[in-house]
């Protein structure tokens, strides 16, 4: 799952939230300066990861892509689903989207100092260009598949894969919105789990 995803699926806890977030900037096991209710909300980003990459549901999202992106298809599954998260959000929460990320947006700024260093050079960029809000938007998503793009030096053709979301849409979302409600289920007792572990 991408990065709104993951926001969500923290469960307004503050502290799980920002773990949850910078995990991919983190290395091994790396985390031990850090608060431990923020080491909890990395070790849950692991957890939705190791579910969501053995599921059925995302494999077969993955398949469709696969003939054309490669390894890169489970990247661009989830930047799909995240846009589909963003645009049906109000089924999902009852705070609306651009106030849900403007809160988020202040809590890394409020939690600047403990946030690694990539994330720290993402930031100015991810809020100045909203990215978290226009996931909700298939021009956001062509963006974020953009930039992807750039970073693979034009190798993963991912720019390329608005146009498979576009021939798949239905499809996609179905997906999406089958597989996120067993998510939301296993992160929930993930959640509940690392809370009650010291």
């Amino acid at each position: 799952m991408n990065f709104l995803a993951h926001i969500y699926l923290s469960f307004n806890d503050k502290e799980i939230t920002i773990g949850n977030f910078i995990a991919d900037s983190i290395r091994a096991n790396k985390f031990e300066h850090l608060p431990i209710k923020v080491q909890k909300g990395i070790k849950l980003h692991r957890h939705i990861d190791t579910y969501t990459d053995s599921h059925v549901i995302p494999k077969l999202s993955s398949k469709r892509l696969h003939a054309n992106y490669s390894h890169y298809s489970r990247v661009i599954v989830d930047i799909y689903y995240d846009h589909f998260l963003a645009k049906n959000w109000s089924k999902y929460s009852d705070v609306p989207l651009d106030v849900f990320v403007d809160n988020f947006y202040d809590l890394l700024e409020d939690n600047y100092e403990i946030l690694p260093i990539g994330v720290k050079k993402m930031m100015p960029y991810m809020i100045a260009d909203n990215w978290i809000y226009n996931y909700s938007k298939m021009d956001g998503i062509a963006r974020v598949l953009n930039g992807m793009n750039r970073r693979t030096n034009n190798k993963s053709k991912m720019n390329f894969a608005i146009l498979d979301l576009e021939e798949h849409y239905d499809a996609f979302e179905a997906e999406f919105t089958a597989f996120f409600e067993e998510l939301i289920t296993f992160s929930k007792q993930k959640y509940t789990s690392l809370l009650t572990k010291k």
